[in-house]
């Protein structure tokens, strides 16, 4: 593709992608007003408040309490001084020791002082035995464990073993000391910060702190030593009450990325890090984390909910792939649709990388994608945890193809193909562990596809995820398999084996693990805003499309003031993947559309006009970009991508597919007066042909019959 370049665009390697997020960290303060400005929230807030001081008012508050209880440990404190006369080493930070009679800062001598009131376990004589206990923190526990340092804008947060952290928002997590979990994930001290998302369109995150590994360790020393660093003396002193040898403390500072402020320049989108009407209720809105972002749930608002099966079969896919399976495990996952498959292969990613550098993932889902926009196949090699949904860590795949629907049902043979071209150029040496992700549609078509993929791929192990007690489909072993018919394929049964290298080994066998979901609201789609499958593909492309803008803070630029690629119309091919288009009509559909960039094998040759292409071809995807116009006198496409220039030089084909872009791209882009371009209400859906075609997917087939 030749491109006149009239503005730099900036590539950003994957590899940088934390680095920049930290790099943003120092920031003006952010209070408890700047967490949600909506009038909801606000009132919420204050009528909060005024609760929590007319209670106070009422009766005495736990504190006044906990200080009358503090006379034991001040006795405590004078039995243990030292008599006058005898000389004691006083132990420093770094475990070096001074004389008494050396010159001490009044910070040291109070620490020492104040050290004394504590038994060997590092906990304070009278103790608060109910933050200390298992399960989740919430309310008043979390004024006694977190500790906000507003010149620094952030928080410490003290958990200990088995205790968890349920929230709304975002926020980026370091460890400081000992580790916790989250989505499978465990993050220890010394690694590097990780942000977390937990929006309003998913299941909110949970923290669990974990058994510390270091149990032997001085846990008062180097606690302390932690402490000092991000919280004043008055704020150590209170934290330190808490700390023991198994304890966790973390660092939660407040994110903003340019996926959070283009998200919350659009209305639809302004309260996606809040919680939902249903969980205001339960929300903890007055402490120390609320400034950063983060709004903590109470118990009766679940987290992740793990059945039995569901750990048995991560138990055993994470044993398998860590020795227990000769050869490079294959696990692919299906289930109908609202399951939980995609939470699940996250947990499942995520676990995987507490014990291997990286994870393969085959994406079959090309309705609820989990790196790209909908309407892609691809292979992705996953290094980082996924702590957060699809929306927030939307990447470019090491192989795509751009299938250009969210449902494969129109051509069933270009879905299938699509599949085993990306499988192909995987590597045969690669041992890391994939994982295959597959549609919902269990029934049908749908169901022979899932039949024939099994086949296609040496699957090592198969989890099939149903809910209620019953499996939404036939149940996948490998004996009913081999007497399944699929799509292309028909008993016997075939493996990859046989359809790559034309051998005739024996039908490969598998394990299978069948997982009952028995989650809030399992099998039906989310009622409440941003919880419907449309909206997450829509958030999945504003996602994609964030990335044109600045990685610095500032105002949110509107797509219409930025400065286009000029493409010749006769350096690209021009292609649709869903319909039949009559060319003359081709720039019509074409203009201010969604296209994939793609790269066809042949050279692109032109007569002087526009090349148009007559069916859709297999080939391979670099990114999107949106065709915001078309200079019909210079020839030109104007063309809007975050793809660098270096990759675009490969591309010389526009693929038009389903998917358009979100109405609020083109509705709610501000700056912009007089009549909006693209828009017109001059629209009856009254006509016949004028909505959608709808197609019942459920019908059953002759061949399926007798299954």
């Amino acid at each position: 593709m030749k491109v006149s370049k009239p503005t730099q665009v900036k590539g950003q390697a994957k590899s940088q992608k934390w680095k920049d997020v930290r790099g943003k960290r120092s920031r003006p303060p952010i209070t408890s007003s700047d967490l949600n400005s909506s009038p909801v929230m606000a009132k919420v807030i204050q009528e909060h408040q005024a609760a929590a001081v007319k209670k106070k008012k009422k009766k005495p508050s736990v504190k006044r309490l906990r200080k009358k209880a503090k006379a034991v440990s001040e006795s405590k404190k004078k039995n243990n001084t030292p008599q006058p006369g005898l000389k004691k080493s006083h132990a420093q930070a770094n475990g070096s020791s001074v004389s008494p009679v050396e010159k001490e800062s009044d910070d040291l001598r109070e620490w020492k002082e104040y050290s004394q009131s504590f038994n060997r376990n590092g906990v304070e004589s009278s103790g608060d035995a109910e933050d200390v206990r298992p399960g989740r923190l919430e309310g008043e526990a979390l004024h006694y464990c977190a500790e906000r340092d507003d010149r620094q804008n952030h928080t410490v947060l003290v958990m200990q073993e088995n205790q968890t952290l349920c929230f709304r928002g975002k926020c980026l997590l370091t460890s400081l000391y000992g580790r916790v979990e989250v989505m499978g994930f465990t993050i220890e001290e010394g690694q590097q910060s990780y942000p977390l998302f937990s929006p309003a369109s998913h299941c909110p995150l949970t923290i669990r702190a974990l058994e510390s590994s270091h149990r032997a360790r001085n846990d008062r020393t180097d606690a302390s030593v932690i402490l000092r660093k991000y919280l004043s003396s008055a704020s150590q002193k209170k934290l330190m009450k808490r700390v023991k040898s198994s304890s966790s403390i973390i660092l939660l500072e407040p994110m903003e990325t340019p996926l959070t402020r283009f998200l919350s320049s659009f209305t639809d989108h302004s309260e996606l890090f809040s919680p939902t009407m249903s969980e205001l209720v339960s929300a903890v809105l007055d402490t120390p984390l609320n400034g950063l972002g983060m709004i903590p749930l109470v118990s009766n608002v679940e987290g992740l909910k793990m059945s039995e099966s569901y750990r048995e079969a991560l138990n055993t896919v994470v044993n398998a792939c860590n020795g227990d399976f000769d050869g490079c495990a294959v696990i692919l996952v299906c289930g109908t649709k609202n399951v939980g498959k995609s939470t699940f292969i996250r947990f499942l990613i995520n676990t995987l990388l507490n014990h291997t550098t990286s994870v393969d993932y085959l994406e079959g889902d090309i309705g609820q994608t989990e790196f790209t926009p909908a309407g892609c196949l691809s292979m992705s090699t996953v290094r980082e945890p996924l702590l957060g949904p699809p929306f927030t860590h939307q990447r470019t795949p090491e192989q795509m193809i751009y299938f250009g629907q969210s449902s494969c049902e129109s051509d069933l043979d270009r879905y299938l193909e699509s599949l085993k071209s990306l499988w192909r150029r995987r590597p045969l040496s690669r041992e890391t562990p994939i994982i295959i992700n597959t549609m919902g549609w269990v029934k049908g078509f749908g169901f022979q596809l899932l039949v024939d993929m099994i086949r296609f791929f040496p699957v090592s192990h198969l989890v099939q995820l149903s809910h209620g007690g019953t499996t939404q489909c036939p149940v996948l072993t490998p004996d009913f398999l081999r007497m399944a018919h699929g799509y292309q394929t028909h008993p016997p049964a075939q493996t990859a084996l046989d359809e790559f290298t034309e051998s005739h080994s024996p039908p490969r066998s598998y394990t299978h693990l069948n997982v009952q979901s028995d989650f809030q609201g399992v099998g039906r789609q989310g009622t409440s805003k941003h919880q419907r499958t449309n909206e997450h593909r829509e958030l999945s492309l504003l996602s994609y499309l964030s990335q044109l803008q600045s990685a610095d803070p500032g105002p949110v630029r509107p797509l219409h003031s930025l400065t286009p690629y000029q493409v010749p119309h006769t350096a690209v091919a021009l292609g649709v993947t869903h319909c039949e288009i009559t060319p003359s009509h081709m720039f019509y559909a074409a203009n201010a559309s969604l296209v994939g960039l793609c790269c066809l094998g042949e050279k692109i040759t032109s007569r002087g006009g526009p090349v148009v292409l007559s069916q859709a071809p297999i080939c391979p995807c670099v990114g999107f970009g949106v065709l915001r116009g078309i200079d019909m006198e210079r020839g030109l496409y104007l063309l809007l991508t975050p793809v660098d220039p270096s990759i675009l030089r490969k591309v010389n084909c526009l693929l038009l597919g389903s998917l358009s872009l979100p109405s609020c791209i083109i509705t709610s882009q501000p700056g912009f007066e007089g009549e909006m371009p693209y828009i017109t209400t001059d629209y009856s859906f009254d006509l016949t042909g004028a909505g959608k075609l709808r197609v019942f997917k459920g019908m059953t087939r002759q061949s399926q019959i007798g299954m």
